[in-house]
């Protein structure tokens, strides 16, 4: 034995479990009078939320839920869905937050599979979620809890027989709550989209959590007593850490039930809002928003998109509303971003072509993760840092899931060689800058030739008429497939199929030219991001109009 290890072992006075949890206590210890949600006319301090998540804790206790059982809850960006973040781990629990865009098949599929004991439900979801509970195949019992929000109003449908805040009333709000007894243990569990098959269950342990919460800290040099509005939703990599990163920062919750351009900026101004996340379909709602809507809004505010990478007209948009924009990247599997385009102060002499295209990168590992490069999948090894040589983004370290519920297959495969595997195609830069030119699947191969649709995308955005682009294979009885365009064009805009074409050949080479274009609303998910397989359908249908 080492002379470092004898006698110098680990015990409760030199280590504790890391864990997001312990971010509420020393804020609620310091802090507690400090304002930690806005909802309506509520406010609530921290001291205040503290001790409903310990009594939330409790009353779940005395259900009898306990370590590694599931709780699922079916919130917008409400009070209780920042108090579930903390009071159902609290209990030992694992919180379940569902995507409220989801149907009712593929939301029981997911009570039966996270086998969940508890449902916490808002007024807006009862109707869905009483299609939902009649489809589940478990005959285990499932308590129910209503949520009343009078921002909301009625339940269409009532469920349960408690209300939320009843429920929460009977537990203790001294309850002693214990950290984890090893950090690795659950804190929660996502659900991925599912697209092809049933979704996944992303597993997140504490350590993963609170390194990630610290994470996005750091990343954005976030000061105290922030003031974060929840534009982004927290059923989403469980808002991207962000209910914990608040918390750290003894900020404020400005909860927000729906993304609305007039409701964001209102906030803004209401609140001195100085952070907020979002997808980059809800940056451009505020980009293009009218002038009056954004009279008053102070300069300084700091968002970050995720998604898709900004393009420059989103870009000097934001820098003319005097919002400073940050991009990142990552997905379900890595706790939400774990990539970060960081800047250098340089950057802000270039003209706005070369800062988006600088800026539209996904950029290099987030501080606490352990690494993240492109390797060729094959051989495992790293891809030459030029700039041209594609291969798969991959990450090791601390924000990896710890894998997929039930599914040792899928784990394996996503961990194969000791690395995440993204299934994002990407090259990387002399100075270790990753960009991504597009996920495997939506590589477009045409006559023999890759086409990449980001590549394609880039350059559609860069038409001062289009608002949203994606771009898909089109089968194609000559080429085997083509480039097809699906394009949402901005209010009061007028744009044809040949401007755009003639746009295109101006940027691109002509094999990588849309075929087709299609006009009018995309399909998005509840974050904004594009749904590219339901655009597939249509591409290889008679409603893509040639060109």
């Amino acid at each position: 034995m080492s002379k470092y290890n004898e006698h110098l072992d680990r015990n409760a006075a030199n280590f504790a479990p890391l864990s997001p949890l312990s971010f509420l206590e020393r804020t609620a210890s310091v802090y507690p009078d400090r304002l930690a949600i806005v909802h309506g006319d509520l406010r609530q301090t921290w001291g205040q939320t503290y001790r409903r998540c310990r009594q939330l804790a409790s009353a779940l206790h005395q259900a009898g839920v306990g370590k590694n059982d599931t709780v699922a809850v079916m919130l917008p960006n409400t009070p209780p869905m920042v108090e579930a973040h903390f009071g159902v781990p609290m209990s030992g629990a694992v919180l379940n937050t569902l995507n409220t865009r989801l149907d009712a098949e593929t939301l029981a599929f997911m009570l039966d599979h996270g086998e969940a004991k508890v449902l916490i439900v808002d007024p807006e979801f009862t109707a869905l979620m009483a299609k939902a509970l009649p489809l589940r195949k478990s005959t285990a019992p499932l308590t129910v809890i209503r949520v009343e929000d009078a921002l909301y109003g009625d339940a269409a449908v009532p469920l349960g027989n408690t209300t939320y805040d009843d429920f929460v009333a009977q537990g203790d709000p001294d309850f002693a709550w214990e950290l984890p007894a090893d950090e690795w243990d659950a804190i929660a569990l996502n659900y991925t989209s599912g697209t092809t098959g049933n979704p996944k269950g992303v597993v997140y342990h504490h350590r993963g959590a609170a390194i990630n919460a610290i994470s996005n800290v750091l990343e954005w040099d976030m000061p105290k007593h922030a003031v974060y509005l929840w534009t982004l939703p927290m059923f989403h990599c469980n808002g991207w850490c962000f209910p914990w990163t608040v918390a750290a920062r003894a900020g404020v919750n400005v909860c927000l039930r729906r993304v609305d351009p007039q409701n964001i900026f209102d906030a803004i101004r209401n609140h001195g809002v100085t952070h907020y996340c979002g997808a980059p379909i809800v940056q451009s709602l505020l980009v293009n928003a009218p002038a009056a809507m954004k009279q008053g809004v102070p300069a300084g505010v700091k968002a970050m998109v995720a998604g898709a990478a900004p393009p420059a007209s989103m870009i000097e948009g934001m820098e003319a509303m005097g919002f400073d924009l940050t991009h990142v990247y990552g997905l379900t599997e890595t706790y939400g971003p774990a990539t970060v385009c960081a800047q250098h102060a340089e950057w802000d002499q270039l003209d706005i072509g070369e800062r988006a295209r600088l800026n539209a990168r996904q950029g290099v590992r987030y501080h606490l993760q352990r690494d993240a490069q492109v390797l060729d999948p094959e051989t495992m090894q790293p891809v030459p840092h030029d700039g041209e040589t594609m291969g798969e983004i991959m990450f090791k370290g601390n924000i990896a899931m710890k894998g997929y519920l039930k599914n040792p297959q899928a784990t394996d495969e996503a961990f194969r060689g000791g690395w995440f595997h993204s299934g994002d195609l990407a090259v990387q830069y002399p100075d270790g800058y990753i960009k991504i030119k597009d996920r495997s699947k939506d590589i477009i191969i045409s006559g023999g030739e890759n086409i990449s649709s980001i590549e394609v995308e880039d350059v559609l955005y860069r038409h001062p008429a289009v608002l949203a682009a994606a771009v898909v294979a089109k089968p194609d009885a000559k080429w085997g497939e083509t480039p097809c365009a699906f394009l949402e064009i901005k209010a009061g805009a007028t744009v044809t199929e040949a401007d755009i074409i003639t746009h295109c050949k101006q940027h691109l080479a002509g094999y990588k030219v849309p075929r087709a274009i299609v006009f009018g609303e995309l399909p998005k998910t509840s974050t904004g991001k594009i749904q590219k397989f339901e655009l597939r359908k249509l591409a290889g249908s008679a409603t893509a109009i040639a060109v």
